[in-house]
């Protein structure tokens, strides 16, 4: 069964942590927008999830994009070819992160936890799941 979450639980920092070389990472998202944002704290704007995560990921390059990080690739996740599911996710993106440290060190930066805010106002659930050297096609 798989379960969408907004956070990871202390067992999987612990694992993703020890299995950190040093090597570059790349993270898949599976994003699920809620339809109306919803902030803790007084916004503004009626934004719809989609939209406060757009805010989050403008933030997230500006904050992030100077420490090596890129955004491979990001798309709307249209539906299954092979498997089944029903609407599981919204859209889909891979992001590379220099290293493990780099991600970890993302969570306690000031200028990352300001923009942090809309990811929380935008995401109902979301896979995140860790991708790297190995398998060779």
């Amino acid at each position: 069964m798989t379960k969408n979450a907004l956070q990871p639980t202390s067992d999987q920092v612990r694992a993703f942590r020890d299995r950190a070389t040093g090597e570059p990472i790349q993270m898949l998202n599976l994003l699920k927008f809620k339809d109306v944002a919803h902030y803790e704290e007084a916004h503004s704007a009626d934004l719809s999830g989609q939209q406060a995560y757009e805010l989050y990921a403008a933030g997230f390059r500006r904050v992030m994009e100077p420490k090596g990080c890129r955004v491979l690739y990001s798309g709307d996740a249209r539906g299954f070819l092979i498997g089944e599911g029903e609407g599981e996710w919204d859209a889909a993106m891979l992001i590379e992160y220099p290293s493990t440290q780099v991600m970890l060190d993302m969570f306690r930066d000031e200028a990352y936890q300001e923009v942090h805010i809309h990811r929380v106002a935008a995401l109902e659930g979301q896979l995140l799941i860790e991708c790297g050297p190995g398998f060779r096609i």
